[in-house]
């Protein structure tokens, strides 16, 4: 089995890239798996099953959402065995901008889009530095100078990455990207052992316990602040 690891800000347009993509994985007779990480709320595993597509939802609650992922992604990797399953997918919500979910020697997939702002690619740290390919959503409604000059912030933050532009609506560069998805070679049985790409930051901090007073003398573990002096560069 395949798997390919998804994440990206939230209305990037994850969910609809993955959707064209099966569509071309399906028509060459591949068997494809979506596991939905997500934080509160989602309703995309209903899209996922309206198309005919085995899914599995993970809602992290109170906790950081990749932390939770990489928590469950070998017993989701287990399940997408059991199912018999060529390519397993798995989408996460990519909420946190100093983690990454991605995992060494497993295809990595940054979707970020055109409207997101032209700085968003230098504020969304490892979930884009660190993934394989990145695809670029919403070139259908921004000028062409628009989508290059994204482009090219996106290349100077990750210049390794293989750079798709797709578009969610119509599928247009999701056959080239259903390509990337499947490498017969490939055979994925377990994760055990294998390491996360960018190790998780744990701001472990009195708020993170259920503190809720504000005020120094409640601020107690991982506490950094702000440098207010003039003339001073704020951290």
């Amino acid at each position: 089995m395949n798997l390919i690891t998804v994440s990206g800000p939230p209305s990037s347009g994850k969910t609809s890239v993955i959707l064209k993509t099966i569509e071309s994985l399906k028509q060459r007779g591949l068997k494809v798996g979506v596991a939905k990480f997500d934080c509160l709320y989602t309703d995309d595993d209903i899209l996922y099953e309206k198309a005919g597509i085995p899914v599995k939802k993970g809602l992290s609650g109170a906790l950081c959402p990749d932390h939770y992922f990489v928590s469950n992604v070998e017993e989701v990797t287990q399940w997408g065995i059991r199912e018999g399953f060529d390519v397993l997918i798995s989408e996460s919500a990519g909420l946190c901008n100093r983690c990454s979910p991605y995992i060494k020697d497993i295809k990595a997939v940054c979707v970020i889009d055109n409207l997101s702002g032209i700085n968003t690619p230098k504020k969304i740290g490892p979930m884009l530095k660190s993934a394989d390919i990145v695809v670029i959503t919403k070139g259908d409604i921004v000028s062409q100078a628009e989508r290059e000059v994204f482009a090219s912030r996106v290349n100077m933050v990750n210049p390794s990455a293989v750079i798709m532009n797709i578009n969610g609506l119509t599928g247009q560069g999701s056959f080239e990207l259903s390509t990337l998805f499947f490498d017969e070679n490939e055979k994925i049985e377990t994760l055990v052992g294998k390491k996360l790409r960018f190790s998780m930051p744990s701001a472990l901090c009195s708020y993170c316990l259920g503190e809720t007073r504000i005020g120094e003398s409640f601020q107690m573990g991982n506490v950094r602040k702000m440098n207010l002096t003039d003339g001073e560069p704020h951290s």
